[in-house]
């Protein structure tokens, strides 16, 4: 039994392995991309069950684009299916969709989709479903860096203003708390240019099941492991 009391406020997930789940059966990539959403789907409701107020997920990094351009067109596609089908389930829900990340490459019409997604749930109170679309945390980090610089040159904002804590205000995940936990599936035990700010304190947790197979017992799973252990924040353990 999960511990109502200590459940992680915020989780991140890196979703990996949809294409390895595919070729294992013989199926084509796009079948393991497919069959990915589903999971975003169930974890997205079991989360919300739960009791954990974020949920991200890893949907598309700066570096996917060097993917074949056959499989970046279907997971663009799929991401407008997504958006069409789920988004009024989603408000139905009272889940809130943010969506970080950088604009183009991603194509205008699905740049316009994903605003009037995030528009059309903002006032919503439960889950919020943070999706990271052409994301890398390094460019996240260089883009905070300029904004506060720009404020700099208009005379809006001082060197001294910046710290740790305000620093966190120009990245992309302004105003959402630092993730607790990190779930990356398919055994891949390495961050990827995700969150690296954000994670600094996180809990991590690598499952060698691909992110197809991933399911709410492996949520819950997650969760009693997180419980387990004592976070310190760099502080000793007193007994």
């Amino acid at each position: 039994m999960l511990d109502t009391h200590n459940i992680p406020q915020h989780i991140a997930f890196i979703m990996d392995g949809n294409g390895r789940w595919a070729k294992a059966r013989g199926l084509s990539r796009t079948a393991g991309h497919r069959q990915g959403i589903e999971r975003v789907r169930e974890i997205v409701r079991a989360s919300g069950e739960l009791g954990i107020k974020v949920a991200t997920f890893f949907a598309f990094s700066t570096e996917n684009w060097s993917r074949p351009k056959a499989e970046v067109t279907v997971l663009m596609r799929y991401l407008q299916l997504f958006l069409e089908r789920e988004v009024k389930e989603l408000d139905k829900n009272n889940v809130r969709l943010r969506i970080i990340g950088q604009g183009p490459p991603i194509p205008s019409y699905l740049q316009k989709k994903l605003k009037e997604a995030e528009r059309k749930t903002q006032d919503n109170t439960g889950l919020v479903m943070v999706l990271a679309i052409n994301y890398g945390s390094r460019q996240e980090i260089v883009e905070a860096a300029k904004r506060f610089a720009r404020r700099v040159q208009q005379g809006t904002a001082h060197l001294e203003d910046l710290t740790v804590e305000t620093f966190s205000d120009y990245l992309f995940t302004e105003g959402l708390p630092d993730p607790d936990l990190l779930v990356r599936t398919s055994g891949e035990m390495r961050i990827s240019n995700f969150l690296l700010w954000q994670l600094s304190y996180a809990e991590l947790y690598f499952v060698p099941k691909y992110w197809p197979d991933f399911k709410r017992p492996d949520l819950e799973e997650t969760i009693a492991q997180y419980q387990r252990r004592e976070r310190r924040f760099g502080r000793v353990h007193v007994s």
